[in-house]
């Protein structure tokens, strides 16, 4: 049982061996690849471990870590090259786990009731599109979302027309369409106060997700 407990115990120390500082706000955070392996590694260890004592723990650890940083380290990639491109855009760039978000200001995307792209906005869909080109193993969801002014029928349709756009538009820059899905939200998944005009600035937005495939 020590055995195990020292190989399970090396492994967990994968998962705070590797804090860095992200370069965009300044704070401390775990490598993801790191982190992905250093799971792996300690689920690789406790089966292992369980199954042969010392030699299997050990062996599991490097088995589970090498599959669990696969997919992590695929995101780090695709993640980097993003915020690369999308520096000074307005775009923001968010992680969770293995997910990305990409959140797309309505105000420098569509004008004012329209679901036409402004035409500034181009090279910046262009910029996402050569990343999804290079990074094609995940899935890509647009979703348009608006502020509560006006009906709830017309921001429904209005956000569905939107993302459609920018889909279309992914699409035709090269993006295989079979990996891509979009809809409307309307008005129902807001991210600020639609009390104030800065809220329904910020709820006023086109996001891309770009999840892991289903497998």
């Amino acid at each position: 049982m020590i055995k195990q407990l020292t190989a399970i115990s090396l492994s967990a120390l994968l998962l705070a061996g590797c804090q860095t500082t992200n370069p965009y706000t300044g704070e401390q955070e775990i490598n993801k690849t790191t982190k992905y392996g250093g799971i792996g590694a300690l689920a690789g260890a406790v089966v292992g471990g369980l199954a042969n004592g010392k030699d299997g723990a050990l062996a599991g650890a490097a088995l589970g870590g090498a599959a669990g940083a696969g997919y992590g380290y695929y995101t780090d990639r695709q993640e980097a090259a993003l915020r690369q491109r999308l520096q000074g855009t307005g775009v923001q760039v968010q992680r969770n786990g293995n997910d990305l978000k990409l959140i797309m200001p309505g105000n420098i995307t569509f004008a004012t009731n329209s679901y036409n792209i402004q035409a500034s906005f181009y090279s910046v869909l262009g910029s996402v599109a050569l990343v999804l080109q290079e990074f094609d193993k995940n899935t890509v969801e647009v979703v348009g979302h608006t502020d509560s002014t006006g009906s709830r029928q017309y921001n429904m349709s209005l956000s569905e027309k939107r993302a459609q756009s920018v889909a279309s538009y992914l699409v035709n820059q090269g993006v295989a369409g079979p990996r891509i899905s979009y809809f409307g939200a309307g008005p129902d998944q807001p991210i600020a106060s639609n009390d104030s005009t800065s809220g329904r600035a910020l709820n006023r937005r086109v996001e891309i997700n770009l999840r892991p495939p289903v497998q």
